[in-house]
C-alpha cells in the first residue's frame, strides 16, 4: 500500500506541477484538461481497436514520411504528393525542423519556403490526410536533431522536466501548434493525426518515461489548438506513454527498423531479425487502440565514407517490401508509416554530421523525384489491395504456424479471417527461415465456404512456389461486391464492379504457378493460355505467370474481367481515384511511368501523367459508354474500342531537344575567399572570444577562455578563428585539438603560411594535429588562422546523454610550451550568428566563409565592387596554393515548359578511402550554390557522395542561373576540382504544370559585413 500511495502521490504531484507550468504558458484551471481522463476533443478523426474512422468510414491510414524542408520549392509540394497518391496511399507523415524556424530564441519564421500552409493545401487537393510531427525534438538525420544551436546554452538537460528547457521549447509550441491546429481537419484541413515528442524511448536519466514532462508538451499543444488524436511512436514497442500509462497518449504506436542500415553488405538478411512477437506485444501494451507503426523501415540512412545509395537501395529494396511489410500486415497494422518514401536533400547544412547532401534514403521515390525503382512499383501493388480488401480491418490474427497450413514446414503461414459477417479470409505466407534464399515447392491448405477443407492447388500436376526472400498474400472467400472469388494463390491489385463489368487483376512473380476459383458460371479465355474448369457453378483457372498477358470473362449475364499478369507487367498497371478521398469509380490502366489524375466528364475521359518513352494505354475499367474523346496531358489522341470495352490508345512521346551548358564554357570568376590571411586584414568586427567559461554544461573547458561556437551564437557551417600572440622566437609548434562533427577538418595557417591540416575521415567527429612552425622572431606579433567545417549539431536520441551539446571549435591548443592565455582568439560564422541576415534561406543556408559573409553566394554578386578575377573555373585553373577559393559564373538554362528534368552536378570520382588510413588523394572540400541555395557539400577525400541533384525552382529552367563554387584546398600546393559537369537525368513529359522560381533574397552590400 505505501508503494502504491507513492506513485499516485508522485503523480499527484507533477499534475500540480505540469498545471502550474501550463498557466505559465497561457493556461487556465478551466481549461486544465488532463489527457488520460478528458473527453474527446472533436468526433471527425475517432478510433477504435481496429482502425481509425474518418468522418465516421474505416480507413487503412496507409502512409509515407515526406519532408517539406528538405525539397525547399513549393510548388513541387503537391508533386510529391500526387506521386504518393498514385501508390494507393491515403496519408503522409511529415516532421518540421525547429532549427530552420527559430534560430534565434524568441524570433519565430515561418514564411516563405518554410511556411507550412502551401503544404497542407497541397495535401488536401492530392487526397492525402497528414500526421504532424513537430518535435520539438525529431532526431530525423538533422542537425541537432531538429534542436537549434542556441540549445547548447541551455543548462537543464534536454527532453525533461528541466524549466530552462521547458520554457525554451514554449515559442516554438506555441507558433507550430497554431499553424498546424489551422491546418487541422477540423479546420477544413488535412491534418488528421498529431505526435508529440519524438522515438521518447531511450534515457539515462530519471524518473523515465517522465509523466511530468510528457504532460507539459500535451498541454502546450492542446493549448496551441491541436485537437485531433494524440499518436506516439515508442523507437521499439516499450509501451511508453502507452493508454492506461501515466500520460498516456491517445493512439500507442512505435517504430521499427528490423534489417538495420548495413548498405555496405546489401544483400545480408541477418537471422532473427525479422519481428514475430509485435502482434502479441501490441494485445498486452495497447489493445484498446489500432496497431500502428509509426515509422517502419522504408530505406536507409548512409554515412559519410557509406557505400552509397545504390547498395542501400538493394538492402531495402523490393524483397524487403515483400517480406517485412507482408509481415506487419500479419499483425493487423492499420496505422502504418513508412520512413522514407521521400527523402529529399539535406541542403544549406540542415543535416545532421553523420550524414552527407543527399538524403535520398533509398527510398521510394528519389531524391530527384523519380519514380523508377523496383520498390514503388511493388509498393504500388500492396497499398492498392488494402484499398479494396475492408474486410482486413477487422479481421480476427491467428497463431503464425508452420504445419497448418502448407505441406512444408519450411513456411510459415498466418491466418485472419474477417468478422461482422464476412466470410474473407487473409493468409500472410513466408519462409520459416526469413532469410531463406531457397525456391519452395508447396500446396496450401485453406478452408473454403464452398468445398470445405481443400489443397490447393487442385489441379494435381500443380504446385505453388515461394521464391527466396519473397512472401504471399493468399485470400479465400474474398467477396468482390456479391461475388465471391473462393480462393486464389494470386495476390490481388485491384478490382471493381462498374455498372456493365468488374475487372479483377491478379499478380504472381515471374514463372510462377497460380490458380483460382471463382463461384461464377461460364468463362471465356480472351488472351493467353489458361488451363479451365467448370463445374457447378463455379470456374477454376490454373495459370502461369509470364510476359503473355492472360485475360478471362468470367460470367454469364454480369462478367468479371480477370486480367491475370505477372509481376513485372503489373508494375505497369495503376488504378486511379476520380476523386481526393472517393475511390468509387476508379479508372484502372495499363499505362507506364506514372499516372496522376483521371476524370470522366460525360462521354470524354482526361488523363493526366508522366512519360518517359511513347507508351501504349490500355483503359480496362472506368471508361465512360461510348467514349468520344480521350485526352492525355491535354492533348488528344486517337484511340478504339474493343469488343470487350477496352480502350486502347498510343501516347507519343515528344521529346525534347535540350542543350545544357558545359560547365567549362562559362564565363567563370574568381575571387579569394580566406583574405584574413593578407597582413592587412583587420578583424576588429570580429567576435572576440573572452568568455572565461562556457554555457555548454557538457564538457568543461580545458582552454582560458572559451573556442565553442555555440557559445558566441555561430552554429553552422565554416567556422573561422583568429589567435594574436607575440612571440618570444623560440617557439617551434603549434597544437591543436578540434570538434566539427563526423568527416570535418580543419585548417591552420600563421599569417599567410599554411602550416597543414587534419583532413578528416567518415568516422573522426574530432582531430588534432601538431603543426610545425618557421623560424619565429621575437618580439613580433603574429596570428593563427584556424578554418573548420562545421558538418551540424549532433543529434540526441537517448535522452541524458546531451550529445546535440557537443560543442563545435577549438577545443584545445598548445603553442609550444608557453602558456595558452598568451594567445588572443577572436571568432566567426556566418554573418550576424544568430541574427542571420537571409532569412528567405533561414538560419543554416550559410556558414562563416568570407564569400558567404559578403553575400557573394548571393544572385546578383558579380556587380559587387571587388577584386573579381577571370578564370578558367574550379577545373580548369584551381587555386594555386592552398586556401579557400570562390568561383561564379552564370548559365542559362532554355528548358521548356511541360517537362520535368532533373538535373545533377557530377564530380569526377576522384573519392579517397574515407578512413583513418589516410589516402594519396589530395584533399579538398567543396560547396556549390545555386541561385544562392547551398545544395552540395562535396569531400573528396571521404565521399561517397559525387552527384548532387538540384531541382527546378532553385534552378531556374527558363531563364539565367547564378553558380558558385567554393574550393577549399586542405593539403599543400595547388588544388583543382578533377571534374565537374552539370548533367540530365531523365527527361520526362509531365503533365504536372509550372514550377516557379523560389524567390531568395538576392545580392546587395551588406551593412557590417567583414
Amino acid at each position: 500500500m505505501k508503494r502504491l500511495f507513492n506513485v499516485v502521490s508522485a503523480i499527484a504531484l507533477s499534475c500540480l506541477a505540469i498545471e502550474a507550468a501550463a498557466r505559465a504558458t497561457g493556461w487556465s484551471p478551466e481549461h486544465w484538461i488532463v489527457p488520460y481522463k478528458r473527453e474527446a476533443l472533436q468526433d471527425i478523426v475517432t478510433w477504435d481497436e481496429h482502425s481509425l474512422f474518418v468522418n465516421g468510414e474505416r480507413v487503412f491510414f496507409y502512409s509515407g514520411e515526406y519532408h517539406p524542408f528538405r525539397l525547399p520549392v513549393p510548388d513541387l509540394w503537391l508533386d510529391v504528393f500526387q506521386k504518393i497518391k498514385a501508390l494507393g496511399y491515403n496519408g503522409v507523415s511529415f516532421y518540421v525542423d525547429w532549427n530552420l524556424l527559430e534560430g534565434k530564441p524568441g524570433e519565430y519564421h515561418a514564411e516563405g519556403v518554410f511556411a507550412l500552409e502551401p503544404f497542407f493545401k497541397a495535401a488536401k487537393k492530392a487526397g492525402i490526410y497528414l500526421l504532424a510531427r513537430p518535435g520539438p525534438y525529431i532526431n530525423a538525420e538533422v542537425s541537432g536533431g531538429g534542436f537549434p544551436g542556441w540549445l547548447q546554452r541551455i543548462n537543464g538537460t534536454l527532453r525533461t522536466s528541466s524549466p530552462d528547457y521547458l520554457e525554451s521549447t514554449d515559442n516554438y509550441a506555441a507558433n507550430i501548434g497554431e499553424a498546424i491546429a489551422k491546418g487541422q481537419i477540423t479546420n477544413g484541413g488535412p491534418i488528421i493525426l498529431f505526435q508529440p515528442e519524438n522515438e521518447y524511448t531511450q534515457s539515462i536519466v530519471q524518473p523515465f518515461p517522465d509523466p511530468a514532462y510528457m504532460e507539459y508538451i500535451y498541454a502546450q499543444f492542446r493549448n496551441a489548438g491541436i485537437v485531433v488524436p494524440f499518436i506516439s511512436n515508442d523507437a521499439s514497442p516499450k509501451g511508453y506513454n502507452a493508454p492506461g500509462q501515466p500520460a498516456p497518449v491517445d493512439i500507442y504506436g512505435h517504430d521499427g527498423y528490423p534489417l538495420g542500415f548495413d548498405c555496405g553488405n546489401p544483400t545480408r538478411w541477418p537471422d532473427g531479425n525479422l519481428p514475430t512477437n509485435w502482434h502479441t506485444l501490441h494485445q498486452q501494451q495497447s489493445p484498446t487502440t489500432p496497431y500502428s507503426i509509426i515509422e517502419f523501415q522504408g530505406g536507409s540512412f548512409d554515412p559519410w565514407g557509406g557505400p552509397g545509395w545504390d547498395k542501400c537501395s538493394v538492402l531495402v529494396g523490393a524483397e524487403q517490401e515483400r517480406v517485412f511489410y507482408k509481415n506487419l500486415y500479419s499483425f493487423g497494422v492499420t496505422v502504418f508509416n513508412i520512413y522514407m518514401t521521400f527523402g529529399g536533400t539535406n541542403w544549406g547544412n540542415l543535416g545532421h554530421p553523420g550524414g552527407y547532401t543527399s538524403y535520398d534514403y533509398a527510398a521510394a521515390i528519389r531524391e530527384d523525384r523519380r519514380v523508377d525503382r523496383e520498390k514503388y512499383s511493388e509498393q504500388k501493388l500492396q497499398a492498392n489491395f488494402f484499398k479494396v480488401s475492408p474486410a482486413y480491418l477487422t479481421a480476427s490474427r491467428g497463431n503464425a504456424s508452420i504445419s497448418t497450413w502448407t505441406t512444408t514446414a519450411d513456411l510459415t503461414v498466418t491466418p485472419a479471417f474477417a468478422a461482422n459477417g464476412s466470410q474473407t479470409k487473409f493468409y500472410f505466407l513466408r519462409h520459416s527461415k526469413y532469410n531463406s534464399l531457397e525456391s519452395t515447392s508447396y500446396k496450401l491448405k485453406i478452408p473454403t465456404s464452398a468445398f470445405g477443407n481443400i489443397t490447393v492447388p487442385q489441379l494435381n500436376d500443380t504446385s505453388l512456389t515461394l521464391n527466396g526472400r519473397d512472401s504471399k498474400i493468399y485470400v479465400s472467400d474474398y467477396d468482390i461486391s456479391g461475388a465471391t472469388l473462393v480462393y486464389s494463390t494470386a495476390e490481388i491489385f485491384t478490382w471493381h464492379r462498374y455498372n456493365d463489368k468488374t475487372v479483377l487483376i491478379l499478380y504472381g512473380g515471374p514463372g510462377e504457378t497460380h490458380e483460382l476459383v471463382l463461384a461464377v458460371t461460364g468463362y471465356e479465355v480472351l488472351e493467353g493460355t489458361v488451363r479451365t474448369i467448370a463445374t457447378r457453378g463455379y470456374t477454376l483457372v490454373n495459370w502461369k505467370a509470364t510476359e503473355e498477358r492472360k485475360v478471362v470473362k468470367v460470367g454469364v449475364d454480369k462478367f468479371i474481367y480477370v486480367h491475370l499478369l505477372d509481376r513485372n507487367t503489373a508494375y505497369n498497371y495503376w488504378s486511379v481515384d476520380q476523386g481526393p478521398h472517393d475511390s468509387s469509380s476508379p479508372i484502372i490502366l495499363q499505362a507506364g511511368y506514372l499516372m496522376r489524375s483521371a476524370k470522366v466528364t460525360g462521354t470524354e475521359l482526361a488523363l493526366i501523367g508522366d512519360m518517359n518513352s511513347t507508351t501504349p494505354i490500355e483503359i480496362i475499367g472506368g471508361a465512360p459508354p461510348g467514349i468520344t474523346k480521350l485526352t492525355f496531358n491535354g492533348h488528344e489522341f486517337d484511340f478504339k474500342v474493343d469488343k470487350n470495352g477496352i480502350v486502347i490508345a498510343n501516347i507519343d512521346y515528344p521529346k525534347p531537344r535540350l542543350n545544357i551548358p558545359h560547365l567549362d564554357s562559362l564565363k567563370w570568376k574568381y575571387i579569394d575567399s580566406l583574405p584574413e590571411l593578407s597582413s592587412t586584414y583587420d578583424d576588429r568586427s570580429w567576435t572576440p572570444a573572452d568568455l572565461p567559461k562556457t554555457f555548454n554544461s557538457l564538457r568543461k573547458l580545458t582552454t582560458p577562455t572559451s573556442l565553442y561556437s555555440s557559445d558566441y551564437g555561430y552554429h553552422t557551417g565554416t567556422l573561422l578563428y583568429r589567435g594574436h600572440f607575440t612571440s618570444t622566437g623560440a617557439e617551434k609548434t603549434l597544437y591543436i585539438s578540434a570538434q566539427g562533427g563526423s568527416a570535418f577538418g580543419f585548417s591552420a595557417y600563421l599569417n599567410d603560411k599554411f602550416l597543414g591540416s587534419w583532413r578528416g575521415y567518415d568516422a573522426a567527429m574530432s582531430g588534432n594535429k601538431t603543426f610545425t612552425l618557421p623560424n619565429m622572431a621575437a618580439d613580433k606579433t603574429y596570428v593563427v588562422t584556424v578554418v573548420i567545417d562545421n558538418m551540424g549539431l549532433d543529434e540526441n536520441w537517448t535522452i541524458g546523454t546531451e550529445t546535440m551539446k557537443n560543442p563545435r571549435g577549438i577545443l584545445d591548443y598548445e603553442l609550444d610550451s608557453r602558456d595558452k592565455s598568451v594567445i588572443a582568439w577572436k571568432l566567426t560564422g556566418n554573418l550576424g550568428g544568430e541574427d542571420y541576415r537571409d532569412l528567405s534561406r533561414g538560419p543554416l543556408n550559410e556558414g562563416g566563409m568570407f564569400v558567404e559573409r559578403q553575400g557573394l553566394h548571393l544572385p546578383g554578386a558579380l556587380t559587387a565592387p571587388l577584386d573579381w578575377k577571370d578564370s578558367a573555373g574550379p577545373v580548369g585553373d584551381g587555386m594555386k596554393s592552398p586556401g579557400i577559393g570562390f568561383f561564379a559564373a552564370e548559365l542559362e538554362l532554355t528548358i521548356p515548359s511541360g517537362y520535368d528534368v532533373p538535373l545533377s552536378f557530377t564530380f569526377a570520382n576522384t573519392t579517397g578511402a574515407g578512413n583513418a588510413s589516410g589516402s594519396s588523394v589530395p584533399a579538398y572540400r567543396v560547396q556549390i550554390f545555386v541561385n544562392g541555395w547551398q545544395f552540395g557539400k562535396y569531400v573528396n577525400n571521404v565521399g561517397p557522395q559525387t552527384k548532387f541533384p538540384v531541382p527546378e525552382g532553385i534552378f531556374n529552367y527558363r531563364g539565367k542561373n547564378y553558380l558558385g563554387i567554393t574550393l577549399w584546398g586542405l593539403d599543400d600546393g595547388p588544388v583543382k576540382i578533377e571534374g565537374l559537369e552539370l548533367g540530365v537525368d531523365a527527361i520526362v513529359w509531365s503533365g504536372y504544370g509550372e514550377v516557379g522560381v523560389v524567390n531568395g533574397q538576392t545580392y546587395h552590400e551588406r551593412q557590417g559585413a567583414y
